[in-house]
């Protein structure tokens, strides 16, 4: 299935990090400030693949169409970029994940929706990214996933035919993404996938029940 793979590339949020801690705080911090009282973190965790939508949605009832969104998700963002570190945590078996990519000299990168706004200080910030090829923003190109361009820019920036790449992402837009890019997609169901997500309508090639399992499928490839 994943013969002559030669790089790996990852999502970020929800695949390599588990950053709902800090997703969360920055919205409930925006509770707190209005006099309302604070959520759990488990009303947050399964909204923190969508960003400040899901968070403004949870904290606030809040859709994209409201007309103060665009004010509060400027707030949210502000609240974010002071604590993103504070609580972000690299998901059990990541780092040994890596460091096997690593040992086997096989590139790996990443490629996500968030703005480099946060990207780039976090990624810095945190041990992990030290070793990777490529960090690749939702607006380093024109576009973002779920359209392939910046799956092909990673590929290019490692130096590595887009067909000989397999991306592992924790969201439906991976999948479509890595598949428009030619490339081997694999699903990560240990994020935020809640229990009525439904993978198999992701038609992605593989699927892993946690980071290390996907060494197993490199392996038999």
């Amino acid at each position: 299935m994943f013969k002559r793979i030669q790089a790996v590339l990852f999502d970020l949020d929800g695949t390599l990090i588990d950053s709902a801690p800090d997703l969360g705080a920055a919205a409930d911090k925006m509770r707190t400030d209005r006099g309302l009282p604070s959520l759990p973190l488990e009303r947050y965790r399964s909204m923190a693949g969508a960003g400040a939508r899901g968070m403004l949605g949870v904290a606030f009832g809040m859709t994209p169409e409201h007309p103060e969104f665009q004010v509060l998700r400027e707030e949210f963002f502000a609240n974010y970029e002071r604590c993103m570190t504070e609580r972000t945590l690299v998901f059990e078996g990541v780092a040994e994940l890596i460091a096997e990519l690593v040992g086997q000299a096989r590139p790996w990168g990443v490629v996500t929706n968030k703005s480099s706004r946060f990207t780039l200080p976090l990624t810095a910030g945190m041990p992990l990214f030290a070793t990777a090829a490529a960090v690749v923003s939702g607006d380093t190109t024109p576009h973002s996933k779920p359209h392939p361009a910046p799956l092909l820019e990673a590929a290019r920036r490692i130096g590595v035919e887009p067909a000989r790449c397999v991306y592992v992402g924790d969201d439906e837009r991976d999948i479509i993404a890595g598949k428009a890019a030619g490339m081997g997609t694999v699903a990560a169901t240990y994020g935020y996938l809640g229990p009525q997500t439904d993978i198999g309508q992701w038609q992605a090639q593989a699927a892993i029940n946690s980071p290390l399992q996907l060494l197993k499928l490199l392996a038999d490839a």
